[in-house]
C-alpha cells in the first residue's frame, strides 16, 4: 500500500509491506518539491525493492492506480497537451469513484459511475473516458492486480445535444447583437464574434495592444489557449494574421466594456474572468441560454462566425474579402464551407441578369 502527504513544503511516500515474516514494514522518503516526483520513485521502489511484491495489490483505490499508472507511462511520454487530458481524467476519476478500491469496482459499480458522467457530458467524451480508464485496467489486469476487467462490454452513452444550427439568419443575426450588454464578458464575446467573425480563441486573447482606436480596427496576431490554460500561442495559420476593420461603435463598445471592468493592462486579454478564460463548453451554454431567451434558433459561438461570413455574403460582399477577413489560408476553403449562400446568391444573380436583358 502507497500513500503520499505533504510536509511543509515538500512531499513524502510511505509504503507498506509485509516482511518475510508476515509482519507490516514501512518505507518513507520525503522531500519531494512535487507530488509527482514522490509517485514516480515510490513506483521504482516498488519494482526494485525484493519484498514489496504485495505493495501493488489490489487494496489501493482505482484513483490512486491511475495516478501511478499515468505518472509511470504517459508523463514526459506523450505530449504536454495529451498529459493534460490525462489529467483531467485523474479529477473525473477521483470525483466518481472516490475511494473505491481495486478489489471492489465491479462490472455494476464501473457502469453506473460511467452513466452517471454520461449524464453531462456527450458520448464522444464519455467514449474517450471510458478508452483511458480501460487502458490503465488492462494493465493491472496484466500485472494480476485484478482478476477480471470491470470494463469489458461497458455501455456508452452520452447526452444528446440538440443539433444547433450551423448559422443565424441576417433578421436573427440582427436580434441578437441588440440585445448585448456591454458590461457581462459572455455578451460581448458574443457580440465581437458576430460583428468581426473571429475564432474564439482570437476573441479570448484580444488585448488593448490589439484595438486600434484611431483607425478603428483590431488586429489578430496571436490566440488565446483557453482549453489548456498554457498562455497565448501561434495562431491557426499564417492567413490567421490579420487586421479586421471596424466601425466606431464597436470600438465605442469595447471602449466601454474596458472602462466598465478597469482594464488597463494593455497585455492581458480583455476577456478573462477572474484571470481566467471561460471553457469552450461555458460560453456556449451561456449562448444558448442567450438564444432561448430571444427565441432564436440554437448555434454554437463558432457558428457566430459562419453567420458574420453569410450575412457578408448575403448583403453582395465578394468572397475574397470574406476570406481575407475570416482568415482562410484561401479562398478555395471560403467557397466550399459557404457553398449553399454563394449558390443562393447566384440564382438571384440570375434572375437580376434575366430581369436586365428582357426588353
Amino acid at each position: 500500500m502507497v500513500s503520499y502527504r505533504k510536509r511543509g513544503d515538500v512531499w513524502q511516500y510511505e509504503i507498506s509491506y509485509k516482511d518475510d515474516d508476515g509482519k507490516y514494514k514501512k518505507l518513507r522518503k520525503s522531500g519531494f518539491k512535487l507530488k509527482s516526483d514522490a509517485i514516480l520513485a515510490a513506483s521504482e521502489i516498488q519494482t526494485l525493492h525484493p519484498k514489496l511484491s504485495k505493495v501493488k495489490s489490489s487494496q489501493q483505490t482505482l484513483v490512486q492506480y491511475f495516478e501511478n499508472w499515468i505518472s509511470i507511462y504517459k508523463k514526459d511520454i506523450v505530449t504536454n497537451i495529451t498529459y493534460i487530458k490525462y489529467t483531467n481524467a485523474l479529477n473525473h476519476i477521483r470525483q466518481l469513484f472516490g475511494n473505491i478500491k481495486l478489489n471492489e469496482l465491479t462490472k455494476g459499480i464501473y457502469q453506473e459511475k460511467l452513466n452517471i458522467f454520461a449524464q453531462t457530458h456527450s458520448k464522444r467524451t464519455v467514449s474517450g473516458f471510458h478508452k483511458q480508464i480501460r487502458a490503465c485496467l488492462l494493465d493491472a489486469l496484466d500485472e494480476k492486480i485484478i482478476a477480471s476487467d470491470p470494463t469489458r462490454k461497458a455501455i456508452i452513452t452520452g447526452r444528446d445535444f440538440h443539433p444547433a444550427q450551423k448559422a443565424l439568419n441576417y433578421a436573427d443575426w440582427l436580434k441578437l447583437t441588440d440585445s448585448l450588454s456591454t458590461t457581462i464578458p459572455q455578451d460581448m464575446m458574443i457580440y465581437l464574434a458576430a460583428v468581426t467573425g473571429m475564432r474564439y480563441g482570437e476573441v479570448v486573447g484580444l488585448t488593448l495592444n490589439h484595438i486600434d482606436t484611431n483607425n478603428n480596427q483590431l488586429t489578430i496576431s496571436r490566440t488565446w489557449d483557453y482549453k489548456y490554460g498554457t498562455g497565448f500561442k501561434k495562431t491557426k495559420n499564417e492567413s490567421s494574421v490579420r487586421t479586421i476593420n471596424v466601425t466606431p461603435k464597436i470600438i465605442e463598445k469595447l471602449q466601454t466594456y474596458c472602462t466598465h471592468f478597469e482594464i488597463e493592462d494593455a497585455d492581458t486579454p480583455i476577456f478573462l474572468v477572474k484571470n481566467k478564460a471561460l471553457a469552450s463548453s461555458q460560453i456556449n451554454n451561456y449562448l444558448t441560454e442567450k438564444l432561448l431567451e430571444l427565441k432564436l434558433p440554437r448555434i454554437t459561438f463558432h457558428g457566430l462566425r459562419h453567420t458574420h461570413a453569410s450575412v457578408l455574403l448575403y448583403k453582395g460582399v465578394s468572397v475574397l474579402s470574406v476570406s481575407k477577413r475570416l482568415g482562410h489560408s484561401n479562398i478555395t476553403t471560403t467557397q466550399s464551407t459557404y457553398l449553399h449562400i454563394i449558390k443562393e446568391l447566384e440564382n438571384q444573380d440570375q434572375e437580376q441578369i434575366l430581369s436586365i436583358i428582357d426588353f
